[in-house]
């Protein structure tokens, strides 16, 4: 395991403000952890461009966003290859190419033995966490060639380094887009870096279907996107290829003292059973 950078909170956000303005395009920014990292990026300075399936998303984040006029927050699926063919040729029309993109938009299926999950339910979950993936890089890759700049940022998950029962199709998916990111960083050209980032257990509806009223035992988006912010826009070109994670604190309970991974041993329930142990992938703590 690779040890966390030198510096706390402070140092790493000095650097990011240091970096001056980014823009930074983020799917899925409707709800979740791409509403609350859009929010705070905002806050910050920086330009979003985001897209998500639902118009009354999208007009509640305007509502709510910071310097309004400075964004572009549209309704675009990931799931569509002319969605985003479009989305890319208004962005450059726009004078908005992306310094940042964060692969955020992603879907779980409901909690069910492999089997029982039906053909549309893991078609959906598929076409959105890997092949809308793929869609975004296909036209906004070639953009950051251009420009000769760029950093990629895939989501992944603690389960797309481990297992559990009852989210088989979650699981694949995330293990993919561990794939895809090796496999591009070996593909980009110099000044681009591709990183696969888990971004910690938080509570979503994504986490609510799975734990149920669990969820709430943990992190809130509002406090995971800070720090979440802060190292996304610290990530270098010497990240290319890596496998982070982004943890609240050394002394945050999700930090399992048994392997690399992020994600906790769960209760109740005794959820805790589905964890299947991870390969190891280089943790940084977000403070």
């Amino acid at each position: 395991m690779t040890a966390p950078k030198s510096g706390g909170v402070g140092v790493a956000a000095a650097r990011a403000a240091a970096a001056g303005p980014r823009t930074v395009l983020i799917t899925g920014v409707g709800r979740g952890l791409g509403r609350a990292l859009a929010l705070e990026l905002a806050r910050r300075g920086h330009a979003v461009v985001g897209c998500s399936r639902s118009a009354d998303h999208v007009r509640s984040l305007e509502a709510e966003i910071a310097t309004p006029a400075r964004h572009f927050l549209t309704v675009s699926d990931v799931r569509s290859d002319s969605n985003m063919a479009e989305l890319a040729k208004t962005l450059v029309e726009k004078k908005q190419v992306p310094d940042i993109i964060v692969n955020n938009a992603g879907t779980i299926n409901k909690n069910n033995k492999t089997w029982n999950v039906s053909a549309e339910e893991f078609d959906l979950v598929v076409d959105t966490n890997i092949k809308g993936t793929a869609n975004v890089l296909r036209h906004f890759i070639p953009l950051m060639i251009e420009k000769k700049h760029g950093i990629v940022v895939n989501l992944s998950s603690g389960w797309g380094r481990s297992a559990a029962a009852e989210v088989a199709p979650y699981c694949a998916s995330k293990w993919a887009i561990e794939g895809l990111t090796r496999s591009l960083a070996k593909e980009l050209p110099p000044g681009l870096a591709a990183i696969a980032l888990s971004p910690g257990v938080v509570n979503t509806d994504m986490l609510n279907s799975c734990f149920g009223s669990s969820a709430a035992l943990y992190q809130s988006t509002e406090q995971w996107a800070p720090k979440a912010a802060t190292m996304i826009l610290t990530f270098s070109l010497d990240d290319n290829g890596a496998s982070l994670t982004a943890l609240r604190s050394k002394q945050t309970s999700m930090q399992r003292t048994d392997s690399h991974c992020c994600w906790p041993e769960i209760t109740p329930g005794n959820i805790g059973r589905w964890l299947l142990p991870p390969f190891h992938s280089r943790v940084r703590y977000a403070t």
